[in-house]
């Protein structure tokens, strides 16, 4: 018989590694693990990086740092031209109304002077988003048509430039600055004309402002300023009031200075929106038929 060598001493049992689980969502096993805090996240907590993924706690930390790009005057940059296409839908939806009752919406909502002066102040604006209805017969439906080609051709452009909040301002301010004129000489009018001519001013503004060749909005405005006189019928008032309007607010904008320019835009707005305030209230408009 030989001996047989001795049997080793048993070893010792190693423990299983334990599963990590994901932070957000402890009953979750994962092995993914943040590429910053390099805690393991799930796949609902994974977030795309550089190199492989991150939590969201990370990723809005990281974002943090990130400056978000501007218009060339302040304001976010804009990506789409949403109010453009805001105000291009608010001016047909208002004119598809005024085709379903044309006597109730103009009598009620058109720029009458006459109206304002006793205190139907809506009008102002409502005038604005109103066009000629079907009924006035000639070139009543190429009175909207020209009009929103216009804000769809140079809309975008400026918006990009201004940002949505400044473009707004404009084009608001610029409907005002018309109805005003409207006022002032007692007539009646409606349309987006007055907008349209202050995005006109307005683009002349920018491109000097900006170092582009503005000689063709030049010609574009002097075509439309002349088409104002020669073809009857339209309301030179709101166009003139419009253009003058649209031009200071935008060299308010583009000229202001880069380290205070929010303030001095704010500023700016608020005073040409106080002074066609003050001119409705002060002044009476002209051929004015007070009765009683």
């Amino acid at each position: 018989m030989t001996s047989l060598p001795p049997s080793p001493p048993p070893q010792p049992e190693q423990p299983a590694e334990a599963v990590p689980t994901c932070y957000r969502h402890p009953g979750r096993e994962t092995w993914v693990r943040c590429q910053r805090c390099e805690r393991p996240i799930c796949p609902d907590c994974m977030r795309d990086a550089a190199v492989g993924f991150q939590c969201p706690e990370c990723v809005a930390e990281g974002n943090k740092g990130v400056r978000q790009a501007q218009a060339p005057f302040g304001g976010l940059a804009v990506a789409t031209p949403i109010v453009t296409w805001v105000l291009l839908a608010v001016n047909v939806l208002a004119y598809g109304v005024e085709l379903l009752a044309p006597e109730y919406v103009l009598s009620h909502f058109a720029m009458w002077a006459d109206g304002v002066y006793f205190g139907q102040w809506w009008r102002l604006i409502t005038g604005a988003f109103l066009h000629l209805p079907l009924t006035a017969g000639g070139f009543a439906l190429t009175h909207i048509l020209f009009n929103m080609w216009a804000l769809y051709a140079i809309g975008p452009a400026l918006e990009s430039r201004l940002g949505h909040l400044r473009f707004l301002a404009l084009y608001l301010l610029s409907a005002l600055g018309g109805s005003v004129a409207v006022y002032i000489f007692g007539a009646t009018a409606v349309g987006a004309s007055g907008a349209i001519y202050g995005l006109f001013g307005a683009l002349f503004v920018v491109s000097r402002r900006l170092g582009f060749d503005a000689r063709g909005v030049l010609w574009l405005i002097g075509i439309n300023v002349m088409l104002t006189f020669v073809v009857s019928g339209i309301s030179w008032q709101g166009h003139l009031g419009g253009l003058v309007t649209g031009t200071a607010v935008a060299a308010a904008f583009a000229y202001a200075p880069a380290k205070q320019r929010n303030v001095t835009q704010l500023v700016a707005w608020v005073a040409i929106l106080a002074v066609l305030v003050l001119i409705v209230l002060l002044v009476q408009p002209m051929g004015l038929r007070l009765t009683g």
